[in-house]
């Protein structure tokens, strides 16, 4: 069969490394893909922000299956076109995707089902924010209601602070459009969790869990980024704790977006934060994380086409997914500047030198390839992502490999999993 996966970035080098494992897979286009991907996937040019390009795109490849990366083709409607032209897709509809293009949807949603979040208020405009900042302790979570590339969300330690990051919100010089509408939301203290399942309207398998890194600094300072890093092993979340974050988020949130009339199929992924309270919901995407599913899939031993395929047609099963005990790391290299202004064109050495070493996995997210050279293109750059029996040796190994790897200006976290490794 003929995939075409989405995307440009890490997680969609990763996904199309899986799919290639599949014996059903004959070949893979990757559109726009980047210069890792390229030595996988046949690259298409195409623009992931024109409906019509990405159209034109399917038209010409006739895939058997798409796969949808980012979250922008969503939310402009992808699923929805491409499922019309009977295009077999992987993914949430646009109404479905609400769950993640729209914050205030999706808090509005969680408090219709009685899902547990964090005490939140919703704001159009100035005097919306000032009368309601008495109604929250400090530090406080602004948020931006549209999509922000991960950037969208700023802690603010003091009352003025949130009003004045909220009001650069609204008056659209922050992050345009999207913060023409902003959350502010209760600062919830604990350990971030992401926990992915698969569902196809009505049932749900789970993936393994994983956590993200999103500050750019150790020590988790420094503003939020798309993601610096992210592991994931057999011990993150308990047996028990995985059945309870499917009965009280995964299956609630499913069957309320049915009952609502947006049947949800694809990937949900739930950001959590396992606060003194319980699992509280922080936010919603609905696709694969990243760098989330670079250590995840580094864990699957099943055939992923399988999976996707149960949940267009509706037969999702807790037996869709087979994993390693193995644990999985990965650390972002990313360009310098990120996640503010970068530059880009700056020549990457060592991919080779990294890529033997054993249990690792070097996934491309900012790259571009010429003259059989590799070049950075984006903020994130690389995903460097390893798996062992152990954490510690994982996280050895990944680190082992950033050090081989080079470029101007590079930058990476040297705390991933540093807490679980502590609480071991």
């Amino acid at each position: 069969m003929k995939i075409l996966v989405i995307g440009s970035g890490g997680r969609e080098h990763a996904l199309v490394w899986k799919l290639r494992q599949s014996p059903r897979v004959a070949k893979i286009y990757c559109a726009p893909g980047n210069g890792g991907i390229a030595d996988e996937a046949e690259c298409v040019a195409v623009d992931v922000k024109s409906l019509d390009s990405m159209i034109a795109v399917a038209s010409q490849i006739q895939p058997d299956l798409t796969i949808v990366g980012p979250e922008l083709p969503l939310m402009l409607g992808l699923v929805d076109e491409f499922t019309r032209r009977g295009w077999r897709t992987f993914g949430p509809t646009r109404a479905a995707a609400q769950l993640e293009t729209s914050k205030s949807f999706a808090k509005e949603f969680l408090q219709r089902h009685r899902i547990p979040t964090a005490h939140y208020a919703i704001c159009d405009s100035s005097e919306q924010v000032r009368d309601a900042l008495p109604h929250f302790h400090t530090p406080i979570v602004v948020k931006a209601d549209g999509l922000a590339a991960g950037k969208g969300v700023v802690i603010a330690k003091t009352k003025d602070e949130a009003s004045a990051v909220a009001n650069e919100m609204l008056s659209g010089r922050m992050l345009g459009e999207a913060g023409s509408r902003v959350v502010l939301e209760e600062f919830l203290e604990g350990d971030e969790l992401s926990f992915l399942v698969v569902s196809d309207g009505e049932r749900v398998a789970p993936l393994v869990a994983a956590q993200d890194h999103k500050r750019v600094g150790d020590g988790d300072t420094g503003p939020n980024t798309g993601g610096m890093g992210a592991y994931t092993t057999l011990t993150i979340v308990d047996d028990q704790m995985r059945d309870w974050l499917l009965t009280h988020i995964a299956r609630p949130v499913v069957a309320g977006m049915k009952a609502e009339g947006a049947e949800y199929k694809g990937v949900l992924y739930c950001g959590l934060m396992m606060t003194a309270r319980g699992p509280m919901v922080l936010e919603f995407n609905c696709r694969f994380g990243d760098p989330e599913t670079q250590p995840i899939l580094m864990r699957l031993e099943s055939d992923l086409v399988e999976a996707m395929e149960a949940s267009i047609d509706g037969r999702t099963s807790d037996g869709d997914f087979k994993w390693s005990n193995d644990a999985a790391v990965c650390v972002v290299m990313a360009s310098g500047g990120y996640p503010g202004a970068y530059e880009a064109g700056k020549k990457i050495t060592g991919l080779e030198d990294a890529a033997k070493l054993d249990g690792v996995r070097v996934f491309h997210a900012g790259t571009s390839k010429r003259d059989d050279a590799f070049y950075t293109s984006g903020g994130r750059v690389l995903g460097v992502t390893a798996r062992a029996a152990e954490l510690e040796t994982a996280v050895q190994r990944a680190y082992g490999a950033c050090a081989k790897i080079g470029f101007d200006g590079a930058h990476y976290r040297k705390d991933i999993a540093a807490r679980a490794l502590k609480k071991n």
